[in-house]
């Protein structure tokens, strides 16, 4: 539950960010929300009951519970306080609810659905916010269209309403785009199993954030099926097979401790993060070694990280692998000394915002010179940034990679503080916590 502090913090319209002097503090990170919203489509097309420990409870997984849940042939019980989602078969068949499914601006969860959907009695409709309906989703439509499924934009633009008829998922042999989004590929590799004939997927041009594909890989996996592979060009998912329920434990979330390691790298500071390692499958783990190339030192210790800050000069960095963090080492590349140029980075214009364009915009509120092309970010330190008050897009990730900003930088005020609930509800919590070293 949420203390009076936090909740008060996320239901105002900004929040001004007192700076930390000192940083020596263990901070436990909720669960992964990659691995969660994976475990919780599996659990959607499990036959067994499915229990997530650690699970994440915030505005994406929940979205995608309550979505499992209108289909009718799953009942799904949160428990925020146990961190626990429990998934079960009631026997019902799935069918398409009577009214469309609102995903918010869940990326990750609306592209699993999409799939999944074809499984369902009637026809889904997939919507969200007015940003979900600028998102693309065109590659995945296509590749369903080749397996006989009729899935289409239902403003003909390739993004949501999505309106998918079913039951048509049969599998067979398709291709999709891997140049815009993994998720397209998640999505057909989950569903797959379930199909009568499995699926051949082949994928197109070079897959963007290949790490999130090993994670969906590791969950199925876990979950008792085995894909196989040619690298990231080819998959080979095996039909009629049923998943394995049972208990799950879900590691913390790797992008969420990106925010306190950078707290660290600007501020000097240490921090430990415990129940996770470098060994890792997400690939946000990487900010690690980003850090410590920028002068950070690091220990992958057996109860989990820790980073110690230190003085820090900029990098060239390809984070391909790492997008989700790319925010959070624009800010601590903003208090380095030289240039940090970042590549690979073309697919955050389509995410909650165009996050290149935002980052820019707001470091360069802070006196930050940044230049950027359409997949580039140069970032310039050396001249102290100033305090501002900072737009967040309705996007947690600016959100939290700019509050770090404030434990450094007098002055820095976060506008919807409330927008962190999409992927970490308690980030206030454990961020004020900073100052008593918890």
């Amino acid at each position: 539950m949420k203390d009076a502090s936090q909740k008060s913090i996320l239901d105002l319209p900004e929040f001004g960010i007192a700076p930390l002097k000192d940083l020596n503090a263990t901070v436990s990170i909720v669960g992964s929300k990659s691995y969660t919203n994976r475990f919780l489509a599996i659990a959607g097309l499990c036959h067994e009951q499915t229990v997530l420990h650690n699970a994440l409870h915030s505005q994406d997984t929940l979205l995608l519970a309550n979505a499992l849940r209108a289909f009718g042939h799953v009942d799904v019980v949160t428990d925020s306080d146990s961190k626990q989602i429990t998934v079960t078969p009631n026997g019902r068949p799935m069918r398409a609810p009577d009214s469309e499914i609102n995903m918010g601006n869940a990326g990750t969860p609306i592209r699993l659905l999409i799939s999944m959907a074809a499984f369902a009695q009637g026809q889904t409709v997939l919507t969200g916010n007015t940003r979900m309906r600028e998102r693309p989703m065109g590659h995945l439509l296509d590749a369903l269209d080749l397996l006989g499924v009729d899935a289409r934009a239902l403003e003909g633009n390739g993004s949501p309403p999505i309106q998918i008829s079913g039951p048509a998922l049969r599998g067979g042999s398709t291709r999709v785009n891997g140049t815009v989004s993994s998720q397209f590929t998640s999505s057909l590799l989950i569903s797959g199993p379930v199909t009568a004939e499995g699926i051949e997927l082949e994928i197109v041009g070079d897959l963007v954030s290949k790490p999130y594909i090993d994670m969906t890989l590791t969950a199925m996996r876990q979950t008792g099926i085995e894909v196989k592979r040619s690298g990231y060009s080819a998959f080979s998912v095996p039909g009629g097979k049923s998943y394995a329920g049972g208990e799950i434990t879900v590691e913390p979330d790797a992008s969420g401790m990106s925010y306190f390691l950078a707290a660290a790298a600007i501020l000097g500071g240490r921090i430990t993060i415990p129940g996770i390692g470098l060994d890792s499958t997400q690939g946000d783990v990487g900010l690690v070694k980003a850090l410590t190339d920028m002068g950070c030192t690091s220990r992958d210790e057996a109860d989990g990280i820790s980073l110690e800050g230190g003085p820090l000069s900029g990098i060239d960095i390809d984070m391909t692998n790492m997008p989700d963090v790319v925010p959070t080492l624009a800010v601590v590349a903003a208090y380095a000394r030289g240039r940090t140029h970042i590549t690979g980075i073309g697919n955050l214009r389509f995410k909650e915002c165009d996050r290149i364009a935002a980052v820019r915009t707001e470091l360069g509120k802070m006196g930050v010179t940044v230049d950027s092309t359409e997949d580039t970010m140069t970032i310039h330190g050396g001249t102290e940034p100033q305090g501002a008050a900072i737009d967040t897009y309705d996007d947690h990730r600016i959100a939290m990679a700019f509050a770090i900003a404030g434990l450094r930088t007098p002055g820095v005020v976060i506008r919807d503080p409330g927008c962190v609930t999409k992927s970490f509800p308690d980030f206030w919590e454990r961020f004020e916590g900073l100052r008593a070293g918890r």
